[in-house]
């Protein structure tokens, strides 16, 4: 099963859900049509499958966010956290791709997907407070509509940024405008 899953993964960021056919994900796996149907119905419970996974890694994700203070500690807690979101996003962002253009039709998962999102929002929201910084909740929208647009960006026009250099940029960004850090502290 986790061949077929980690093909498909692979399958859709080469072709892209829709020009992706259960032919090519049993191909690209190396096992037959019979297995592939042995733990999915077809290409969308596929999808549907990796979209619960990739659920539930983001809402994890959100528990190893430990304390962001203005300070160098801080910004260097904010960096690690940011590199794992990023790299989480990159990692299943044809499945988030095909998740956020409707291509997942099931509740329960959109549900998780919602979840999985208000996770990491919860978690920054309750570390920017932490650190006294807190604004109005409009700045909770304001950082995830950043931070999931431009990994979605990202993702989907497959731009490779050095990502140390990207991975700074973002998160000086987002601890200067988020965690009040001062400007000459990084």
């Amino acid at each position: 099963m986790r061949r077929l899953l980690d093909a498909g993964m692979r399958v859709f960021a080469d072709r892209g859900f829709h020009a992706a056919r259960v032919d090519d994900i049993v191909r690209a796996a190396r096992t037959s049509h019979g297995t592939f149907y042995l733990y999915f119905t077809n290409k969308e419970d596929l999808l549907r499958a990796l979209a619960t996974e990739c659920g539930h890694e983001i809402s994890a994700l959100a528990d190893t966010l430990g304390p962001v203070g203005p300070d160098a500690e801080g910004y260097l807690e904010l960096r690690a956290f940011l590199g794992r979101f990023f790299g989480t996003y990159r990692r299943y962002g044809p499945i988030i791709r095909a998740w956020m253009e409707g291509h997942v039709d099931d509740r329960e998962v959109g549900a998780l997907g919602v979840r999985s999102f208000t996770d990491i929002a919860n978690a920054l929201d309750r570390r920017i407070k932490e650190a006294g910084a807190g604004g109005p909740n409009a700045s909770i929208f304001a950082l995830m509509a950043l931070l999931e647009r431009f990994a979605y960006f990202l993702v989907s026009r497959r731009l490779d940024f050095d990502a140390d250099a990207m991975l700074d940029t973002v998160a000086r960004l987002v601890h200067r405008g988020f965690f009040a850090a001062p400007v000459e502290l990084v």
